[in-house]
């Protein structure tokens, strides 16, 4: 069965670009932030007082809490007011869902934390600004409090955005992630349908050989240089109570950029994969997979470095910009499913057994391969259309 489907419609995407900063702008955002980083620590005390005393703290509760210390705090009152009721409002939707998790019984894992004190050392500078707080002018983004960014504009934003966020990064680069209303851009008809299985030996493995996804294994390649970075964050590690050397600092600079660029090599991979499968596919059946999990298994190094979350995002997102269909199939049993006749095997399957043998029909196949064609039946597709044949049931599309 699916668990959902993305279909065709507007939504809103993230546009994000590197901003230089001037040492007026720069002490600016540093000087906004430390007000909302009080603000956030004042809310985590007036949530933990309030949960001793058995009491609630609503997000109305909150916005008077704001307005009563912007009153009587004259440091709090010159910033801006735009930042520092995001922040509330974040606070409270952290929250709500860590309540939430707990009243729910989800599991310690895989449930959100409640929120925490932003200590200065730690916490990195994160602003958001909506509508009012921010405008465009000469290529350059004023914000609110006289603060002016330079973009470095790598490309153009389709439409006005809705909201900006300004951070800085673990590396100490500085960004403004813009959110703008993202237009569908339809692709060419083909007829085609694919399903999609996540794994760790192979990244994804679709009904499709050539748009199988392997590991690309960018974690293990970065592997030594960031035990040396860590072997020197580990001799130049302060004692408790002792500021960092300028050492230990370069050391964790090293690592954080290390990090950085795996994450952005997969993302980069996740990215051309997803636009491949988009462009020869018109509707797709893509395991809703969560891959948590596998951190707490002895797979969990090499299941990171599949980067299964990052690939399945990318693929989420390319389709909906393209106007494709996503169903979301739940991974329950579907390694143990023939696609052939729809049999279930009495036991599941040990992972080292990659090949699935039909006890029923007889039909023999890669386990993965197996898989992903379940995930077409699942969803409702017609596995024929693997080979170019419209999917039964499917309704007619003109072509873009």
């Amino acid at each position: 069965m699916t668990t959902g489907a993305i279909a065709e419609g507007a939504g809103h995407a993230r546009y994000t670009f590197r901003v230089r900063l001037s040492k007026t702008a720069r002490r600016g955002l540093e000087a906004e932030w430390g007000r909302c980083r009080w603000i956030w620590n004042e809310c985590v005390a007036r949530s933990k007082k309030a949960h001793d005393e058995g009491e609630k703290v609503g997000p109305a509760a909150l916005d008077r809490m704001l307005t009563e210390a912007r009153r009587v705090t004259p440091w709090l009152a010159v910033g801006s007011s735009v930042p520092q009721q995001q922040l509330v409002r974040d606070f409270g939707k952290s929250r709500t869902k860590a309540l939430k998790d707990i009243k729910d019984r989800v599991p310690q894992h895989r449930r959100a934390g409640m929120p925490r004190w932003k200590k200065k050392r730690d916490a990195r500078l994160t602003l958001n600004y909506t509508r009012r707080g921010f405008r465009l002018k000469d290529g350059r983004l004023h914000l609110a409090g006289g603060i002016v960014v330079r973009v470095v504009w790598s490309r153009e934003l389709p439409a006005d955005p809705s909201s900006v966020r300004v951070y800085q990064d673990s590396t100490g680069a500085w960004y403004a992630s813009f959110v703008v209303p993202a237009p569908v851009e339809p692709l060419r008809e083909t007829g085609r349908v694919m399903g999609v299985d996540w794994g760790v030996k192979v990244t994804a493995t679709t009904t499709s050989d050539a748009h199988d996804l392997p590991h690309p294994q960018y974690g293990k390649t970065a592997a030594h240089k960031l035990a040396r970075y860590q072997r020197m964050m580990a001799r130049r590690k302060p004692k408790r109570g002792q500021a960092a050397s300028n050492g230990y600092r370069a050391a964790k600079a090293q690592t954080a950029k290390l990090h950085k660029k795996v994450a952005r090599q997969r993302q980069d991979t996740a990215r051309k994969s997803a636009k491949a499968v988009v462009r020869d596919h018109d509707t797709l059946a893509v395991e809703d997979f969560r891959p948590k999990f596998l951190a707490r298994t002895t797979m969990a190094r090499k299941a990171a470095d599949a980067g299964v979350g990052a690939a399945k995002t990318a693929l989420l997102e390319m389709a909906r910009k393209h106007g494709r269909i996503v169903h979301l199939v739940h991974p329950a049993h579907t390694t143990m499913d023939c696609a052939q006749c729809g049999a279930r095997t009495k036991h599941a399957l040990p992972l080292s057994e990659r090949t699935y043998a039909c006890t029923a029909c007889g039909a023999i196949s890669p386990r993965d391969k197996n898989s992903a064609r379940v995930m077409l039946v699942r969803a409702g597709l017609n596995p024929a259309g693997v080979e170019g044949v419209r999917p039964s049931g499917a309704p007619p599309r003109m072509a873009a």
